[in-house]
């Protein structure tokens, strides 16, 4: 009996002081399946982006859980936000991807808002999301001058009033004295792009990357169905060296100074990039699995040799750097934050 009471008690030691396994990464995930929401209808930049990370980034995370993508529309990525904050479980298995711009909303107070932007869990992003104005290459607007001096201005897609596509469009308006009508509530890039093709609007913004990289705009502007007009970088994008920034004509127009500030806020999301991000209070071991598997797809070279081939430029920010920023982009004085509701006011 005694060594029976000895061997029991050699085991308990033996199971408190021994090494044990990694229950936050390959015991947790193994077997699971993670749900990627993504804030937009399918078919536009902001989907392709998750589906194409998905199969990379399963295999970049201890477990190699399976990644399903699931499309949830509506209110510029609004609804998708509210439900990753305040509807999934912070457990690590349901992620999001949604419009970077969507702090102005919080900023500016808007009912729909049920997050706290900067208390979401920051995994990564693959790149930063510089924008550019394009218009049907048939219409009478060749050039901003022209957009100016139009009898008649042309009609933009953009998804809802928040988001740099909508931004965009609305600065050329007020710091370029361009007129533009925006038509809202497109369910993504590609209903916007099927809307260019049926000719219900003339023009819309989006990320220069998908521009250039991306169908159908990559052959909507190499036969010419389409027209780069303006961009939103501080600096022009390397595959669009033509088209100048809104800050070049900005100088160009002279724009006052108090403007060029509202255009700098406004267009500040772009660091933000393509943001994946979990619920608040996700446990800190499984969110840093996930940022650690997110910076491991950035450098897979599968994953680069796949966006080589489609033409993808990656320009990762990891969660810890977004998580600087989300906290940052939401400090605003009052005065900033009652030009831009003047701002998104305007029809």
């Amino acid at each position: 009996m005694k060594k029976i009471f000895f061997a029991l008690g050699l085991l308990l030691i033996f199971s408190v002081f021994a090494p044990q396994r990694d229950v936050r990464s390959e015991d947790f995930y193994h077997g699971k399946t993670i749900r990627l929401v993504v804030g937009t209808s399918p078919g536009g930049a902001m989907d392709d982006w998750a589906r194409f990370l998905a199969p990379h980034l399963s295999r970049n995370i201890p477990g190699a859980p399976d990644i399903v993508v699931q499309n949830m529309p509506g209110a510029g990525t609004t609804i998708a936000a509210n439900h990753i904050y305040g509807i999934a479980n912070p457990d690590g298995l349901t992620i999001g991807l949604v419009n970077p711009s969507i702090y102005m909303d919080q900023l500016l107070g808007a009912k729909e808002v049920r997050f706290d932007w900067p208390k979401f869990s920051w995994i990564g992003s693959p790149e930063r999301v510089d924008q550019v104005l394009f218009m049907l290459a048939d219409t009478p607007y060749k050039s901003i001058d022209e957009m100016r001096k139009a009898a008649e201005p042309p009609r933009c897609a953009a998804l809802a009033r928040a988001g740099l596509g909508y931004f965009l469009p609305k600065l050329v308006e007020e710091a370029l004295g361009a007129k533009i009508h925006m038509v809202l509530g497109y369910g993504g890039g590609g209903d916007m792009n099927l809307a260019m093709e049926k000719g219900e609007v003339q023009c819309r913004a989006g990320t220069v990357s998908a521009y250039v990289g991306r169908e159908p705009t990559r052959t909507w502007a190499k036969k010419g169905f389409v027209r780069a007009m303006v961009q939103s970088g501080t600096k022009r994008y390397s595959k669009l060296p033509d088209i100048p920034t809104i800050y070049e004509l900005m100088d160009s127009y002279h724009t006052p100074e108090a403007t060029k500030r509202l255009a700098k806020v406004m267009l500040a999301s772009g660091e933000l990039g393509r943001p994946f991000i979990g619920p608040p209070a996700m446990p800190q071991d499984r969110l840093q699995t996930l940022r650690d598997g997110f910076a491991r797809t950035m450098k897979d070279s599968a994953l680069l040799a796949a966006a080589q081939k489609k033409k993808w430029d990656l320009d990762p920010l990891g969660g810890a750097e977004l998580e600087v920023v989300a906290k940052e982009v939401m400090i605003q004085p009052a005065e900033v934050i009652e030009r831009i509701k003047n701002f998104l006011a305007q029809e």
